[in-house]
């Protein structure tokens, strides 16, 4: 890949929607607009549409008016509007990687991986359309008969994070589609462009109007809040922090709404001293390095066997300071910047704490100076426990390890925590796999492997991490209701 131009970058930019798009129609927002950032020079690259409380209202407006309809439009209809907007992303990717990777700073390369893998959940959905069914049986007493049939649960709030502004569209949009649900979607404001592109695709796929509506706006408790307690509102799906993941809770209890919660997480790396090193130092790359440390699978405390502590941190020192970082545009770039100041000094805190509290920087440790919010990939060893980044999630390109003298104590202080979302384990010894993984505390795991994302698995946690999945045959469980019907035969 060679670095890409400002004039390209203006190009790609020029072709996003900047308008809502509300009832199939793009449109101004009735108050102004708001500035999108490009995180790797802190400049402006664009603004797009700030929408006020009554454009939001009249987006839901428009799924409540096209939800009837869709609920009954054929499965098969759904299906290839669907499969259309997955041929169409994928044929779309550098387009919308160049998107993704200005206004969320990830390299063009991790931007090309989210576009293959958020598409993926348009075909998964699309084949899962047309396999919504029901049951018939008789009753245990022979008089009568029992029938259930799914139905769509009616129109849906969907809440998307910045740190994959494409793929988690795709994962609460997917399955909603498929299921018959119109939608309210409203991306992160730090990065609405890649959302923005999605629904001009669906638009162009053949999606009615008012099935899908997406509003951006700078303040997202302003404006979601008098939809959350509109009576017409029938599911919130939300992905992004447990601390705002609990307060949409309070808010969406008043009407009892169908809830999804993907919410934060404190992911423990273990490695046993039987495991493959060399293998356990790749995964730990994936593990942590992937999307500049900042997704809630990331792995967040590295828990090693003492005789291997030393060796796994030295390895990995020595792989994230070869790193190259830099603006995810240019060529041979592996990391790129943080997604705005706050969460640099977040992350440039929690290192500060852990080596006052008497860690040891192997690597990096420190933010770089000049234009954008980038940080030294960083290696910390000898992690005292009390230090806050064992609690706390990082979201940053931090890896501490910190040693361990038996299985016992490994999986004890893996499941010290209040998030429950991913784990990751590797060892060789079967027996012992199969006891840790199933003594986890944990929605998710990844055996020997430093990713589980996969639009085919249920993804999702326990604990502060939220409930509900995505993906999977359990994705589109979220988007249903179950109706009983008692036959008189």
């Amino acid at each position: 890949m060679s670095t890409i131009t400002s004039s390209q970058e203006q190009k790609v930019i020029d072709q996003v929607p900047k308008q809502l798009f509300i009832a199939g129609e793009w449109r101004d927002a009735a108050e102004g607009t708001l500035s999108v950032e490009d995180p790797a020079t802190g400049e402006a690259l664009c603004d797009v549409a700030d929408a006020s409380v009554d454009d939001a209202r009249g987006a839901l407006d428009a799924a409540v008016e096209a939800g009837p309809e869709w609920a009954k439009h054929p499965p098969r209809e759904r299906a290839e509007i669907l499969r259309r907007a997955f041929d169409a992303i994928i044929a779309r990717t550098d387009e919308l990687a160049l998107v993704m990777t200005l206004e969320m700073g990830k390299p063009i390369a991790e931007s090309k991986a989210e576009i293959t893998y958020g598409a993926e959940f348009l075909r998964w959905f699309s084949e899962q359309a047309v396999r919504i069914d029901g049951r018939y049986a008789v009753a245990p007493n022979g008089q009568g008969r029992l029938l259930t049939m799914k139905q769509p649960v009616g129109p849906c709030l969907l809440i998307t994070p910045w740190n994959f502004p494409l793929a988690m569209g795709t994962r609460k949009v997917g399955p909603a589609i498929a299921a018959g649900c119109t939608m309210v979607v409203k991306p992160a404001q730090q990065t609405p462009l890649s959302m923005l592109m999605l629904a001009k695709i669906l638009e162009e796929a053949g999606l009615p109007g008012g099935v899908l509506n997406l509003v951006t706006a700078s303040s997202s408790s302003r404006t979601m809040a008098p939809l959350i307690e509109d009576p017409r509102l029938r599911k919130l799906s939300f992905t992004g922090s447990t601390e705002v993941g609990r307060r949409l809770m309070g808010q969406a209890s008043q009407n009892l709404l169908r809830l999804s919660m993907e919410l934060g997480g404190n992911a423990p790396f273990i490695v046993f001293e039987d495991a493959d090193i060399d293998a356990a130092v790749e995964g730990a790359l994936i593990a942590k390095m992937r999307n500049v440390g900042e997704a809630c699978t990331a792995a967040n405390r590295f828990h090693v066997a003492e005789g291997a502590a030393e060796q796994f941190a030295s390895r990995m020192a020595e792989k994230l300071g070869s790193l190259r970082v830099g603006r995810g545009t240019e060529d041979g770039v592996q990391v790129g910047p943080l997604i705005d100041q706050a969460q640099r000094e977040k992350v440039s805190e929690l290192v500060e704490d852990a080596v006052d509290r008497g860690a040891h920087a192997l690597v990096g440790g420190h933010s770089r100076d000049g234009a954008g919010y980038f940080y030294d990939p960083t290696v910390l060893s000898d992690v005292p426990d009390d230090a806050r980044l064992l609690r706390e999630e990082i979201f940053g390109p931090v890896a501490p390890v910190k040693g361990f003298a038996s299985e016992e104590e490994a999986v004890a202080a893996a499941n010290d925590t209040e998030y429950g979302l991913v784990a990751y384990v590797y060892t060789r010894d079967l027996k012992r796999a199969l006891r840790v993984v199933e003594g986890l505390e944990t929605g998710m795991v990844g055996l020997n492997q430093g990713m589980v994302s996969n639009a085919a698995a249920p993804f999702g946690g326990i604990k502060q991490s939220g409930f509900g999945r995505e993906g999977g045959p359990e994705g589109i469980e979220e988007y249903l209701e179950t109706k009983y019907v008692a036959v008189n035969v």
